[in-house]
């Protein structure tokens, strides 16, 4: 079952450094942008992941084509693709070695899920770290 509880939800996030974001964007009216910039004055290290702009950068990263190409240990997986495509980016996650998947809001994919946790991923579904952050006082 995907992650629900707050304290739960309040370890990942403790626990998390690494977040490679699979369908960053460069543009700021998307919900991804700012997303990115929350979680980097968070401290976190946020490493975009989107094959329509490799070789860009967003936020002073370098953005990758899929999680394949990163040589850095990935403690979560921030989805912003729609449900129909969380289940490739899920996958990925899965192959790199991921801790984590966390699927952002409107995103569902129960058999993703469910493929994420008996590889040993925690999965948090339909929630955004933006959002879960300032209200669990992180």
């Amino acid at each position: 079952m995907p992650l629900t509880g707050d304290d739960e939800i309040r370890k990942l996030l403790k626990e998390t450094r690494t977040i490679a974001m699979i369908g960053a964007s460069d543009k700021p009216s998307r919900p991804s942008y700012g997303v990115m910039a929350f979680l980097q004055d968070k401290g976190y290290r946020v490493i975009p992941v989107n094959p329509t702009i490799t070789g860009e950068r967003i936020h002073g990263e370098f953005v990758w084509r899929d999680l394949s190409q990163l040589d850095v240990d990935i403690d979560m997986v921030d989805i912003f693709r729609n449900s129909e495509d969380a289940g490739e980016a899920v996958d990925q996650a899965i192959a790199a070695g991921a801790r984590s998947v966390w699927m952002q809001l409107g995103v569902n994919d129960q058999a993703a899920a469910e493929r994420a946790e008996a590889a040993g991923l925690e999965v948090v579904m339909d929630r955004c770290p933006k959002i879960e952050m300032p209200r669990l006082g992180l």
